[in-house]
């Protein structure tokens, strides 16, 4: 298994739990929310889409035009596979995440509670959570494929150098300029940190193959497709922060994401 696309066959030929043809997709739903932190300029805009299979949720956050609010009423209800064979990308995203959650949940992994707080404070426990991932000594250069600013800040505090890219930021909070192409910073990065939004872009596979060709860290933290990201640990990604729905951002509550090492 290589790609996305290989691991998407391989649950259609039912070699990861039940036949998906004869597993349910309860629903399927629509989130779209607005975010600006406390001294922040940016406002983040997100839609995700969510499938839920069984006891877990599958997500996926998608850019404007790929997926509309139809797909809540078309697929809900429908067989796993029929989504993964003729849904939109980001809904066939999602229940590949619903259904792998299902068959095999987060809590095996270590659980890191975030406790309940403002959201700076929860951005910031969430992010160090992620940044903990990291092994790399001071000054290594550490690519950030989806910035977040307190991700930014936590990579910096260890002693790293960061290198942003987005296809949507153009500067950090600090003014640091952001690249919209990965390539930019793949290529000379020491190690690399990737959001799960790049399995939902299709960006992912790109990634994982430049980093198993240098032999170097590959970090995701996920709140899209984290059990999608979960079946490469040890083919390319060498640690994963996996935030299943509902995300800390949607809570001041204590919530909890699970980190994965190889």
């Amino acid at each position: 298994m290589t790609t996305v696309d290989d691991l998407t066959a391989e649950v259609l030929a039912g070699r990861h739990g039940p036949d998906p043809a004869e597993v349910l997709a309860t629903s399927v739903f629509w989130v779209h929310h607005g975010t600006r932190l406390a001294g922040s300029e940016v406002t983040y805009r997100n839609q995700y889409v969510l499938a839920r299979v069984g006891r877990a949720f599958g997500a996926c956050a998608f850019a404007e035009g790929e997926a509309d609010p139809a797909v809540c009423a078309n697929y809900s209800g429908a067989p796993v596979a029929r989504l993964l064979t003729e849904a939109p990308a980001p809904v066939r995203i999602a229940a590949l995440d619903a259904y792998l959650g299902s068959v095999r949940p987060h809590e095996t992994a270590e659980r890191v509670v975030l406790r309940a707080g403002t959201p700076e404070e929860r951005a910031r426990a969430r992010d160090a959570a992620v940044a903990g991932l990291l092994d790399v000594g001071p000054g290594a250069k550490v690519a950030l494929i989806g910035v977040v600013n307190p991700l930014v800040a936590a990579i910096r505090e260890r002693g790293a150098e960061c290198l942003p890219c987005d296809l949507s930021l153009r500067t950090t909070q600090w003014g640091d300029p952001v690249t919209p192409d990965m390539r930019d910073v793949l290529g000379v990065a020491d190690a690399v940190v990737a959001t799960g939004m790049t399995i939902g872009n299709g960006t992912f596979d790109e990634i994982l193959r430049s980093c198993r060709e240098r032999d170097i860290p590959l970090v995701v933290y996920a709140q899209t497709a984290s059990a999608v990201a979960r079946h490469f640990l040890g083919a390319g990604v060498t640690a994963l922060s996996a935030e299943p729905f509902p995300f800390s951002q949607f809570s001041a509550d204590d919530t909890a994401l699970f980190r994965y090492r190889t």
